[in-house]
């Protein structure tokens, strides 16, 4: 590739000896499942996140079931939540034996729209529900002090897919302390990733905290003791290793990427191809920073009338980039059961006809940028 949509290469090469001697330590101590690499990693990141508990575990997925159901969330229950994210978004409410309720996005940040929250609350959907579950889509906040608001007046819980958003913030509180549990992931593409699956739940309610690390391990009280049923959603050593050491890092790797994020901006308006938006006509439309957020820019996501052939022309380029997310979640196959049908939510089906993710990540060079700018700039000048 001329421009890789990501390079993992380049932030393990100058890593590569201090990542080795944290593997190390873990081998020497032969404690590969949970064991003081993950604690000494929990701690470490319920410090930076200023939250009380952080509880590690095997993915991000799991870390959304295991939020969902440490906080109570279970059959006879709905969660509302967004029709654009990742699978894991939806299917862990229904792993935790909710109903799934959508509701549209804003077309600005992608995130869960409130005011379609609050409608789909007042229809005969919203009767069961119990929580709400809003993305922190591409390492954006949802509008928080909304969502607050909504499920104080209904006693709803807030649970945070914090999955794209280690770092990031809403009016200085950050992402995983917001709601009532958050889940975080550490796949690899991840802004703080792992080598492999991992995840972690937060939260500063230590019933919640305590009922999560006990349904990580079969629901064990204490060892083959089984207070209810749980899963096997437990952290390797390794990560948490791993984890530890990149811990110390992220700050900088996530100001990398705004400054980043500021440069395409730059780049795009100089050569005249930004539109206001927020929908696309001839141009792309730039992904924004909204009022009281802290982005941390997991992806630079553009949006363009002509989305697949601009990915086809720059994939001939050899330029990286990636659709997030191509189908909306109530259109997938797997979730036809949920009643919905094309057209329910035209913001989302919008969106996944439009979105492009280019390459971001903190050590992309800034020829590299100007070469992603400029072959659109050809793509656009060619097809007017």
């Amino acid at each position: 590739m001329v421009v890789p949509m990501l390079d993992l290469a380049r932030q393990y090469q100058p890593l590569h000896r201090e990542l080795l001697d944290a593997l190390d330590q873990v081998l020497t101590s032969r404690q590969f499942i949970l064991g003081d690499a993950v604690a000494a990693f929990e701690r470490a990141a319920a410090e930076q996140l200023d939250v009380a508990c952080a509880i590690g575990c095997s993915s991000g997925t799991d870390a959304l079931w295991l939020a969902l159901a440490a906080a109570g969330i279970g059959p006879g229950m709905s969660v509302v939540t967004t029709p654009f994210s990742f699978f894991a978004s939806l299917s862990s409410i229904l792993r935790a034996g909710a109903t799934a309720v959508l509701a549209d996005i804003d077309p600005v940040t992608f995130n869960l729209d409130p005011a379609c929250v609050e409608s789909v609350l007042g229809s005969h959907r919203g009767d069961s529900v119990r929580a709400i579950l809003p993305v922190h889509l591409y390492g954006q906040c949802a509008a928080w002090d909304a969502f607050s608001r909504v499920a104080g007046e209904r006693n709803l819980l807030l649970i945070e897919d914090a999955a794209q958003a280690w770092g990031a913030a809403w009016n200085h509180a950050k992402a995983g302390s917001l709601g009532n549990a958050a889940a975080f992931s550490f796949y690899p593409t991840k802004n703080l990733s792992a080598a492999g699956d991992a995840g972690m739940v937060t939260t500063n309610n230590l019933e919640i905290a305590e009922r999560a690390r006990m349904l990580r391990q079969h629901g064990m009280g204490h060892r083959y003791h089984h207070r209810e049923l749980g899963w096997n959603a437990r952290m390797d050593g390794f990560q948490g290793a791993i984890l530890s050491v990149k811990l110390k890092y992220i700050a900088g790797w996530n100001q990398a990427r705004r400054e980043l994020a500021a440069r395409y901006d730059q780049l795009f308006r100089a050569a005249g191809l930004a539109e206001d938006g927020p929908y696309p006509e001839h141009g792309v439309v730039l992904p924004r920073e909204v009022p009281g957020t802290h982005h941390v820019w997991h992806q630079y996501v553009i949006r363009s009338a002509r989305r697949d052939a601009l990915r086809e022309f720059l994939t001939a380029r050899g330029i990286g980039s990636e659709i997030y997310y191509p189908v909306a979640l109530h259109a997938q196959e797997a979730l036809r059961g949920l009643g919905y049908r094309e057209g329910d939510f035209p913001e989302a089906e919008r969106a996944a006809r439009e979105v492009l993710a280019l390459p971001i990540f903190p050590e992309l060079r800034e020829d590299e940028q100007q070469t992603v700018v400029a072959a659109i700039a050809d793509f656009l000048a060619t097809r007017q």
